[in-house]
């Protein structure tokens, strides 16, 4: 009986999906490794979702390294860690800062060792209508995102570069994973976002950083792969960090605040920072070049990529839902100072828990 041409080919494309989910599987468990006994750096580590992952890595016995620009910030989070019984070392560190970052990279060399996992999430949100953005807003969101983690990395690579390879072996192995020659020097992790994706009405410094941090992050891991170091670039969508508090924002500055704020708090659009968190640290166990986290983000992505048109559509409608420009104007004002009725109702309950939770509020 013959097969018509349609049918062969559906048959050969099934073929092709299914060894490729086989090979797949396998390099995911050649790829596979254990933190524990890890020297894991994260900047942006004091608070929000960089401390959620802190804490998890924390668990797994990963030896931490975290950075921000707040030192109280920065004793409460080492406080908390410290309770894991794993080593921390903490250390104020502006990541925009080219100096700042390499003094910080080799302090931790000393302190803990070499880095075997870099997380670059520090962070910055500049919430404004265009009319009100600045060069300066677009240059802090590139320094602190694009720049921050190009020093960062450049800071660190020596380091990994440096070590034999299956060095990430070190610490405890994980039955049936350790394979010779598959255990690579070092894994980075950049935390960009669906805003380096698609861009986002109202945040324009970002998702210009976030573009070109996703585009860095993409081209380095080709590069850096035959060197044996895994980037892996994580796109999330709305997480509940607890973070609109302590962003910026320009214009109606109150009503930006609560359209922000109650967004970050929707149920299902959005991911609880501990899910995102897990996510995030099986990607970086597996050494996935990407994942997009948040049924929402990969809806977006999916349909930037085969409709942008009906996508530059949509935003245009979300924009014009946006408020006006006015207010502040061109002032800059935190979102904990901008709180009215709206943005403190039951409907930004669980971005406040969150808040509470991943060290948001001042002490």
């Amino acid at each position: 009986m013959s097969v018509s041409i349609p049918t062969k080919a559906l048959l050969w494309g099934l073929a092709g999906i299914g060894a490729w989910t086989a090979v797949k599987a396998a390099l995911a468990q050649k790829r596979k490794i254990d933190f524990s006994g890890k020297t894991v750096l994260i900047t942006g580590g004091s608070r929000g979702l960089g401390l959620e992952l802190a804490r998890l890595l924390a668990e797994e016995g990963a030896n931490l390294a975290i950075c921000a620009r707040d030192a109280d910030e920065l004793d409460r989070a080492e406080t908390e860690l410290n309770e894991f019984g794993i080593s921390v070392y903490t250390e104020v560190c502006d990541v925009t800062n080219k100096v700042q970052v390499e003094h910080f990279a080799e302090n931790v060399r000393q302190a803990l060792g070499p880095v075997d996992v870099l997380i670059n999430n520090a962070g910055i949100i500049i919430v404004t209508p265009y009319e009100h953005a600045t060069e300066d807003d677009f240059r802090q969101a590139m320094e602190t995102h694009f720049w921050g983690s190009f020093y960062m990395i450049n800071a660190v690579l020596p380091q990994m570069l440096s070590q034999k390879e299956g060095a990430e072996s070190r610490g405890k192995s994980m039955p049936g994973t350790s394979m010779p020659g598959t255990s690579m020097r070092g894994r980075i992790v950049n935390i960009t976002s669906i805003g380096g994706k698609l861009a986002v009405p109202h945040l324009l410094p970002y998702s210009t950083s976030k573009f070109a941090m996703v585009g860095y992050s993409e081209g380095l891991r080709a590069e850096l792969l035959n060197k044996g170091i895994y980037v892996t670039t994580i796109c999330p969508g709305l997480m509940r960090t607890g973070s609109p508090r302590n962003a910026i924002f320009k214009g109606q500055n109150e009503k930006e605040y609560a359209a922000f704020k109650i967004s970050d708090s929707i149920p299902f659009f959005t991911m609880d920072s501990v899910d995102a968190a897990r996510e995030i640290v099986e990607a970086c166990r597996y050494g996935e070049a990407e994942r997009t986290i948040t049924l929402s983000a990969k809806v977006g992505a999916a349909i930037q990529g085969v409709a942008p048109n009906l996508m530059a559509e949509t935003m245009a409608i979300v924009n014009n839902m946006l408020p006006d420009p006015g207010g502040i104007g061109e002032q800059r004002a935190l979102g904990k100072d901008s709180e009215t009725t709206l943005s403190e109702s039951v409907l930004t309950t669980l971005t406040d828990q969150a808040a509470e939770r991943n060290n948001e509020f001042d002490s």
